[in-house]
C-alpha cells in the first residue's frame, strides 16, 4: 500500500470566541486482518490507524481510539472554540508504529 495521505481543514482566521468546525481525512486502505490474499488463500495482516489526535500550541485537546470497524479513508470532524492564535498537529498512529501528520495554522483575531 502507498503511504496514507493526510488532509486537514482548518479555517485560516476565527473570532475570539467563534466556534470552528475542523475537518480532517486520512486515505488509508485500513485492513482488517480478516481478509484472505485470493493467491495464497492466506490472511493479510491487520494493517489499521489505531489513533488519532490533535493537538493545539503542544497540548492535546482531540484524541480517539479506532478499531477495526473504521471505514477506509476515515473522516473525522469536530469543533473548538477559537480562544488564541496558533498551531494544530494532526497525528495519527498506524498499527505497525507508522505516524502521518498534518499541520495547519489558526489566526484568531
Amino acid at each position: 500500500m502507498a503511504s496514507a495521505k493526510p488532509r486537514v481543514k482548518v479555517p485560516k482566521s476565527a473570532a475570539q470566541g467563534e466556534i470552528i468546525e475542523i475537518k480532517s481525512l486520512i486515505s488509508h486502505k485500513m485492513e482488517t486482518g480478516l481478509r484472505k490474499d485470493k493467491k495464497s488463500g492466506e490472511l493479510i495482516p491487520r494493517k489499521i490507524i489505531n489513533k488519532f489526535s490533535v493537538t493545539f500550541n503542544g497540548k492535546e485537546f482531540f484524541s480517539s481510539d479506532w478499531e477495526t470497524s473504521i471505514a477506509a479513508n476515515p473522516y473525522m470532524s469536530f469543533h473548538m472554540r477559537a480562544t488564541e492564535s496558533g498551531t494544530m498537529e494532526f497525528t495519527w498512529v498506524d498499527d505497525d508504529g507508522s505516524k502521518y501528520t498534518a499541520k495547519k495554522d489558526l489566526k484568531v483575531s
